[in-house]
């Protein structure tokens, strides 16, 4: 008997295939095998929301194969991932391969293990079809809202721009945050720590205890009021307090807690994280990554109890089980742990190692005793403030339990107090009064927002990898990090000579790895908002995700959810039509020009936002100046756009030659006497000291840049350019060059560029073997207008589905019949 099973990727099909006999074949689908056709929508709404599916181009060859063997096999066995996007990759195998998907047999497993591959092929079932409409509704509406909202987006804003039901919120909430820290208004505080010394009977000092007040004063006047007293003071121990602690573990990981963690502890980005975490599933090493379950199998704990006694001893071992609190909670079979808890580290890139140990860690640590710890807090009495005090806290554990594996909140160990006892004498040591700045909210990093995404209940574990990644692609987000500024601070230290005042500096400010939205984000969202407020509603987000997943327990057609969604949406659509674009762009008027009298304008352009001057009228032609980086269009005065029209702004001359010369002997200088000039362009500011001779100002302020600081500038920009050739071939347009991430290879003429591997010598490179690789190199991406040539016909199509309709009225262009038949065929339904 021949049997074949069918995978998403050729890994998993690779790791299968050791555990079944010869009798089994195991293929790959390289996931999805087919989607919703690219031209046009694809969505027939008038016949029930009717998708039109097409193979995708690059899968012909592997479904054609698919197709033959599957004529041959005797069983066919449909193994894509358990959750609802793996159970529509089997149903679109089946209607594409022409199973009868009612007697198919279909297998799950949560991990790629030999106990799990039998167990599974021992009880198949069908392909649930309640899933697989949840997730056709899912592609469906978002391919909807997409399609109807992009258009609407490119004619009133800007060409490029898109929209989704996830992606426009998660947008959404970084905007947000950003105007709640612009709206922030600073203040702070003094707050007093420092040390005192503890006295024996005989005056001698004992000991040091740390020491702060709880309470914190508001101003510098009443902290030198509170330690000029405390000078003054007797101090003395009024009370003491020892209690036992309990610190327990958390949960093994969900994604989303994965997705967190790993930021947190390792520093990698969402995208990356579900990246190596899904090849560690492949191969066999943990269970399946897109989950929200807390639930570990029985086996699974037993054995984690046997892995925790025989490694730590009977103690440590405390069996729990999690219970996750969404109800909702889908694809829930197992939390995040590692196929075998006797591997406590496996081989491969390092990454997989760090990310497959974080793993194990918190598993094996949820499995385990409770940390027990001691805390003692101490409370100093200062008898010329009868209302005031000083408290000093220490912790110390007493048995590391589930620390001993994983100490997840990274808390320190405060120390035991040193010994003493009520009424003991203390004496000053040294204190401090430290002016403390309230901070604004804290701007989203990719784990923070995957918290808040989760804890709205907006998206699924499986989508926040990808929304995080299209929001950055599309340029509604930067991710970077971002240097602080300088701020000065007061602080009072009171030592047995007195208090002293400082005037003290620190960086206030600085990011790392931060969501920063651009200005079209912000246009963007303003937009959405007013026109489209139920799409871009927190609440109308979470209410659809739970729909879909009412969907998916077969207690709601998926039909009739999207009509009810569409009867809200599409009208909605038609009033944006009579939205201006000045309006959309948000283009406001900043004033008149104090000596001229013309408008001036911020607006929203191709290339960013940026100021014009004059309103071209009477056939005058308008001025125009991009905005500084840093500059926000909503945010930006008159006098800023002044200043912006300052450039180009003569900076001097060249006051020497300068040049560098290159491996090849070609030359890149500047004459003396040759004049620098500040511009501003669409990509930053810069300095032009020639025909097509550019430096961008990095660092300084166009407007104020010296004489000296230009020339810096552009004499280490003469020398990187000479720097950048690192071999040519005479006679030849072939040249190996210095990139961003190391040498490649490049051709002048056809612009087309070939890698060096990092462990090779470029400079051993011959001729032929760089032409050899340019010919196998990819051909280079068309940019600006020729890159878009096909976008017309695009744009005619969503045309087509955003004119002035009455939404009950019937399209104007009609399937054939056949075509009809096939769309039903492609639809899930019960029989």
């Amino acid at each position: 008997m021949t049997n074949l099973v069918i995978v998403e990727s050729p890994a998993k099909a690779k790791t299968i295939e050791k555990y079944l006999g010869k009798d089994f074949t195991v293929r790959s689908s390289y996931g999805h095998i087919r989607d919703i056709q690219k031209k046009g929508m694809g969505i027939d709404i008038a016949n029930g929301f009717e998708p039109s599916y097409e193979i995708s181009s690059d899968k012909k060859k592997n479904v054609a194969e698919l197709r033959k063997l599957a004529k041959t096999a005797d069983a066919i066995w449909l193994a894509t991932d358990e959750d609802r996007e793996g159970e529509a990759i089997a149903w679109h195998l089946a209607e594409t391969l022409k199973l009868n998907v009612n007697e198919t047999k279909r297998i799950v497993f949560h991990e790629i293990t030999k106990p799990a591959i039998q167990a599974a092929i021992a009880s198949p079932r069908t392909v649930d079809l309640d899933l697989v409409n949840a997730q056709q509704a899912r592609r469906i509406l978002d391919r909807i809202v997409g399609f109807e909202l992009s258009p609407i987006l490119w004619k009133k804003i800007r060409t490029g721009l898109s929209a989704g039901r996830v992606q426009s919120v998660a947008v959404r909430l970084i905007v947000e945050r950003e105007k709640e820290i612009e709206a922030f208004a600073s203040s702070f505080v003094f707050r007093v720590q420092g040390v005192l010394q503890l006295l024996d009977d005989n005056g001698k000092v004992v000991g040091d205890l740390e020491v702060k007040r709880s309470a914190t004063f508001d101003n510098e006047e009443q902290a030198k009021e509170f330690l000029a007293a405390v000078q003054k003071a007797n101090l003395s121990v009024i009370s003491l307090e020892e209690k036992p602690a309990k610190r327990a573990p958390k949960a093994p990981f969900t994604t989303s807690t994965l997705q967190q963690e790993a930021a947190s502890k390792l520093g990698f980005s969402v995208k990356q994280t579900m990246m190596i975490a899904q090849r560690l599933y492949e191969s066999g090493k943990i269970t399946y990554m897109r989950t929200d379950s807390l639930n570990l199998s029985e086996v699974a704990i037993e054995q984690a109890k046997q892995v925790i006694s025989e490694n730590y001893g009977g103690q440590y071992s405390a069996p729990r089980r999690y219970k996750t609190k969404n109800a909702e909670a889908q694809e829930a079979h197992e939390a995040i742990r590692p196929t075998d808890f006797n591997v406590e580290s496996v081989a491969g890139e390092r990454n997989e190692q760090r990310l497959y140990q974080l793993i194990w860690r918190r598993a094996i640590a949820s499995q385990m005793a409770e940390a027990q710890l001691k805390r003692t807090t101490a409370e100093v009495g200062i008898d010329l403030l009868p209302a005031d005090k000083l408290t000093a806290k220490g912790e110390v554990v007493t048995f590391d339990g589930f620390l001993k594996v994983y100490n997840f909140e990274g808390k320190e160990e405060q120390g035991l107090l040193p010994p003493m006892t009520i009424g003991q004498k203390l004496q000053l040591g040294e204190l401090q009064a430290r002016q403390s700045f309230a901070r604004p909210p804290a701007r989203y990093n990719e784990a923070s927002l995957v918290r808040t995404l989760e804890e709205m209940g907006i998206g699924r574990p499986s989508t926040y990898a990808p929304t995080i990644d299209t929001v950055q692609q599309r340029g509604y987000v930067v991710k970077e990090d971002r240097e602080g500024t300088p701020r000065d601070y007061r602080q009072l230290i009171l030592t047995a000579d007195g208090i002293e005042a400082q005037t003290l500096s620190e960086m206030a400010g600085s990011e790392k790895n931060k969501l920063f939205p651009t200005d079209i984000a912000g246009i963007v969202t303003n937009f959405l908002s007013k026109h489209f407020e139920e799409i871009l509603d927190y609440q109308f987000t979470a209410k659809v995700e739970d729909k879909f997943d009412v969907i998916a327990k077969g207690k709601l057609e998926w039909q009739q959810m999207l009509q009810e969604f569409y009867n809200q949406f599409h009208p909605q659509v038609l009033a944006a039509e009579d939205v201006s674009r000045e309006e959309a762009g948000q283009a406001r008027l900043l004033g008149p020009h104090p000596e001229n009298g013309k408008p001036m304008f911020v607006k929203i352009g191709r290339f960013g936002p940026y100021v014009q001057l004059g309103d071209g009228e009477n056939e005058e032609k308008p001025q125009f100046a991009s905005l500084m980086p840093g500059q926000k269009m909503d945010l930006l005065t008159l006098e800023q756009a002044l200043d912006l029209f300052k450039l180009p702004r003569e900076v001097g001359q060249m006051p020497h030659d300068f040049k560098a010369e290159a491996v090849d002997g070609s030359e890149f200088s500047v004459e003396k006497g040759q004049t620098l000039i500040a511009k501003q362009g669409p990509f930053g500011p810069y300095l032009e000291y020639g025909t097509k001779l550019y430096a961008p100002i990095k660092g300084f302020d166009p407007l104020s840049i010296t004489l000296e600081e230009a020339v810096a500038l552009v004499e280490n920009k003469i020398q990187t350019e000479a720097e950048k050739i690192v071999k040519t071939f005479p006679g030849t347009d072939v040249k190996i060059l210095k990139g961003r991430w190391g040498p490649y290879i490049t051709d002048l003429v056809t612009k087309k560029n070939a890698k060096i591997a990092k462990d090779e010598d470029a400079l051993q490179l011959t001729l032929e073997e760089c032409q050899k690789r340019l010919d196998e190199a990819p051909e280079p991406k068309k940019r600006g207008r020729g890159a878009a040539k096909k976008a017309p016909a695009k744009k005619a199509a969503a045309k087509k589905t955003t004119t002035k309709k009455a939404a009950s009225k019937k399209p104007a262009a009609k399937k054939t019949a056949a075509k009809k038949t096939t769309a039903k065929k492609t639809t899930a339904t019960k029989k």
